[in-house]
C-alpha cells in the first residue's frame, strides 16, 4: 500500500470523529480507577531488590492482562465493575480481541497498562533502559478502529506499599488518560511512512528499511517496494517492523507528553 493509497483509505474512512465532551465525560466515569490496589500480587520489600522494574513489569502485566476484564477479582474492591466497563467479545479464536471494553455510554476502549517506576523502592537497575513493551500493534488498523468511538486507555500503575500488609508492595493504579485511537494510529502508520517503511497488503504487514535500504537511501539509490524480508539474511530492503506500534514510539504529542517519566514523579512526593 502506498503513501498515496493509505492517505485516500484514511479520508474515506474518518468521517466523524469522537468529541472533546465525550473524553471528558469518560474520563469522570472511570475517575474511581485510582487507586484500586491489586492484592493478588504482594511482593515483600526486600525481595524487590533482586528485580528489574522491567521484569516487575512483565509480571504484572502479564498478570493483569489475563485478568481483563475481570479485574475486580485481582483488585481490592469491585471498582472495574462499578465504572461502567464490560468486556468486548472481540475476535472469536483470538487471545485478546480489539478492543479491550466497551464502556455503557458506547464508547469502545482499547486498554495499555503503563508500569511506573517508584524511585522510593530499591530495585535493581538495568545495564541499559528498557523499553515498555505495550503497543497498538498491527492488528489495530483502519480496518477496525471506529473514529468516533474508539479511546486508547492507558493506565499508569506502580508498586506502592500494601494497605493490608505493611513492608508488602502490590500494583496500584496512580493515574490514567484517554486518547482517541484513529489519531495515535494516524502518527503511527505516517511515522512509518516518514521513514521510507509502509503497509504491504490491506493493513496486513509494517515495514521498516533493512540495513541494506538505508545504505540505498543513502546513497540515494531507488527502494524496491515489491516485497519485504523478515530477517537482514534475506536481502531485502525493506524487512518487517518488529518493534511496530510501540507507545513510546507513536509520535502522537498528547500521548508523548503523558508517558514521560516525568510526568509521575509527583506521585511520589
Amino acid at each position: 500500500m502506498s503513501r498515496d493509497e493509505y492517505e485516500k483509505y484514511v479520508s474515506l474512512h474518518i468521517k466523524n470523529t469522537i468529541t472533546d465532551e465525550q473524553i471528558q465525560n469518560i474520563k469522570l466515569s472511570l475517575a474511581p480507577l485510582i487507586g484500586v490496589q491489586f492484592n493478588i500480587l504482594s511482593i515483600p520489600e526486600e525481595i524487590l531488590i533482586a528485580f528489574e522494574p522491567s521484569q516487575i513489569g512483565t509480571i504484572i502485566g502479564s498478570l493483569m492482562d489475563a485478568c481483563i476484564p475481570q479485574l475486580s477479582k485481582i483488585s481490592d474492591n469491585n471498582t472495574f465493575d462499578t465504572v461502567g466497563l464490560r468486556k468486548n467479545e472481540g475476535i472469536l479464536g483470538d487471545r485478546e480481541g480489539y478492543p479491550d471494553y466497551i464502556h455503557t455510554s458506547g464508547l469502545r476502549l482499547e486498554l495499555k497498562l503503563l508500569f511506573v517506576d517508584n524511585p522510593k523502592i530499591k530495585m535493581k537497575k538495568p545495564p541499559t533502559p528498557r523499553e515498555p513493551s505495550a503497543r497498538l500493534t498491527q492488528k489495530v488498523t483502519f480496518k477496525n478502529v471506529q473514529a468516533d468511538k474508539d479511546l486508547l486507555l492507558v493506565i499508569a500503575y506502580a508498586l506502592i506499599e500494601n494497605r493490608a500488609k505493611p513492608g508488602y508492595y502490590s500494583p496500584t493504579i496512580i493515574d490514567f488518560n484517554v486518547f482517541p485511537v484513529y489519531k495515535c494510529i494516524l502518527a503511527r502508520d505516517r511515522r512509518m511512512y516518514d521513514c521510507n517503511g509502509g503497509w504491504f497488503g490491506q493493513f496486513e504487514t509494517p515495514t521498516i528499511l533493512s540495513n541494506q535500504g538505508k545504505r540505498k537511501i543513502k546513497d540515494k539509490q531507488k527502494i524496491d517496494y515489491s516485497s519485504y524480508g523478515r530477517k537482514e539474511s534475506e536481502g531485502k530492503d525493506l524487512n518487517e517492523d518488529t518493534n511496530f506500534g510501540k507507545l513510546k514510539r507513536i509520535p502522537y504529542r498528547p500521548l508523548q507528553t503523558y508517558i514521560n517519566p516525568k510526568n509521575f514523579t509527583k506521585f511520589f512526593k
